[in-house]
């Protein structure tokens, strides 16, 4: 399968061939498979915090016992791992910088 370039915005969780706005925050080179694996890693994120927001509003529930929030730093991290090993120079390059993988050892 041929790669093709995508922009990706995670604030949005937007992943678009087309250039618009402010969805560039991340550019990809990927497969459709790649894609998909990667929007089904924001979709697992969006989930999660939605039951974490519903979670924060029971008030009997430890906030240190937080399994939606543990799972959303999980499907972040993994999201930007995925973008960090399908990144051009200066998606890698912001990826480093902002320090989110350094516990993974890049």
């Amino acid at each position: 399968m041929d790669k093709k370039k995508y922009y990706v915005n995670l604030g949005s969780q937007e992943i678009s061939q087309i250039r618009y706005d402010n969805n560039d925050e991340f550019t990809i080179y990927a497969t459709q498979d790649e894609v998909q694996t990667l929007r089904h890693k924001l979709d697992n994120m969006n989930n999660s915090d939605t039951r974490a927001f519903f979670r924060a509003h029971v008030p009997i529930m430890p906030y240190h016992n937080d399994k939606p929030n543990d799972d959303y730093d999980s499907e972040i991290t993994e999201a930007f791992r995925m973008m960090y090993d399908l990144g051009d120079q200066e998606t890698k390059q912001h990826i480093e910088e902002i320090g989110i993988l350094s516990d993974n050892h890049l």
